[in-house]
């Protein structure tokens, strides 16, 4: 049973249906002046015009990418150079993913000056603390829509307003949120927006870079640079030749994730809170990281005294439950979570957290099954703790 959505999704197969005549019929550049090279292009735009109905944005407010780290590497360091002239200080959080939050560091290195607004114990950033952080010299201000770990919303809206009251550019990371939350660009403050198929049972190796107004601000002008050059593909912006099945396979992955939206969440959010409900009131000793409600419909992220979350994730594989104990991204780390430590809890306790994220292919039954597993794994693992009371 497959319960790491949160890190990659299975490929739909009405996704993968759809990107297979591109591989194999109408495979040409969509640079070539050629038939079938106009023909690509053509698939493209209209690619891009369905995503940008789905997001209630204008086609040519967005660009292709290769993942949601690219788009959130263009849009941080695209706008911290092209703005440097303005001012030299950043503001982020301290729970953001690591394309977002090693990217800042790398801008810290050019000179840049990075405030890392907190969170508060069930996982959000306060508002008055980012406006807190605001200097003269404050130029960006990047704030993820949802927590990768935790499955914390944060205030997106008030922040975005925020900074575009004061002529500050807002981006924010939201490839947990897209096809979990309902976006709507046109009527938002947000300037900039990151995404990437892979999460919404789309292809991997595509992502999404949303710009407002192509990157043009009434009072700042043009507020981002490309950060590789060639051959002048997406306006500019990410010179490579495009993915065409991927960049189709988005378009029919955030197609069938916007149709159903509501009611696949309010599903998963059933099947959510009675895992939740059960582990508190059946394992003694365990916790959950963040709030019941505030987080996204598909996230759990629960904590088990006395045992190492490695151990956990490990035996449970072998009885063929696919979970995580954190990013995949950084899943190499023998460090805890820093989004963990971020909430609040000791080394020991972010070393015992499990993050399970659920997904379309996953029932009430599905979860039903691992109840008793999960909790016999616990109880099996505190035996041979030496940090367990026995």
């Amino acid at each position: 049973m497959y319960l790491d959505n949160a890190a990659t999704t299975r490929c739909h197969e009405d996704v993968l249906k759809e990107m297979i005549p591109y591989f194999t019929d109408i495979y040409g550049n969509a640079s070539s002046l050629h038939t079938m090279g106009q023909e690509a292009r053509k698939i493209i735009e209209n690619a891009r015009a369905r995503i940008a109905k789905y997001l209630n944005a204008n086609p040519n407010e967005i660009i292709f990418t290769g993942s949601g780290t690219e788009s959130d590497n263009i849009a941080i360091l695209g706008t911290a150079r092209k703005l440097k002239s303005r001012g030299n200080h950043l503001i982020t959080s301290n729970i953001e993913h690591p394309a977002v939050r090693n990217t800042f560091h790398h801008l810290q290195r050019e000179g840049f000056e990075i405030t890392e607004v907190p969170i508060s114990p069930n996982g959000t950033v306060s508002v008055k603390d980012v406006e807190d952080a605001i200097r003269p010299e404050t130029i960006f201000i990047s704030i993820m829509y949802a927590n990768n770990e935790i499955g914390s919303i944060q205030p997106i809206e008030e922040i975005a307003k925020l900074a575009d009251d004061r002529d500050i550019i807002f981006h924010t990371d939201a490839v947990q949120a897209l096809g979990k939350l309902r976006l709507d660009l046109k009527n938002s403050h947000i300037h900039l927006l990151s995404a990437s198929a892979h999460k919404i049972m789309g292809p991997k190796g595509v992502g999404l870079l949303y710009f407002k107004n192509k990157c043009r601000h009434p009072k700042l002008g043009k507020f981002l640079e490309p950060i590789t050059y060639g051959g002048g593909h997406e306006g500019g912006y990410r010179s490579a030749t495009e993915n065409v099945p991927g960049i189709v396979g988005f378009a029919k992955a955030i197609e069938i994730a916007y149709n159903d939206l509501e009611a696949e969440q309010t599903r998963e959010k059933k099947i959510r809170d009675d895992f939740i409900t059960w582990v508190l009131t059946n394992i003694p000793e365990s916790y959950l990281n963040g709030s019941q409600e505030n987080r996204l419909a598909n996230n759990i992220n629960l904590g088990f005294r006395y045992i190492e979350g490695e151990s956990l994730l490990l035996y449970l594989n072998d009885e063929g439950f696919e979970v995580s104990t954190g990013s995949a991204c950084s899943s190499h780390s023998l460090e805890p979570s820093h989004v963990l430590l971020a909430l609040g809890l000791e080394k020991a306790e972010a070393h015992g957290s499990l993050r399970i994220t659920l997904g379309r292919d996953v029932n009430q039954a599905d979860m039903n099954n691992l109840k008793p597993v999960l909790k016999q794994v616990v109880e099996n693992l505190r035996k041979l703790s030496p940090l367990a009371p026995h």
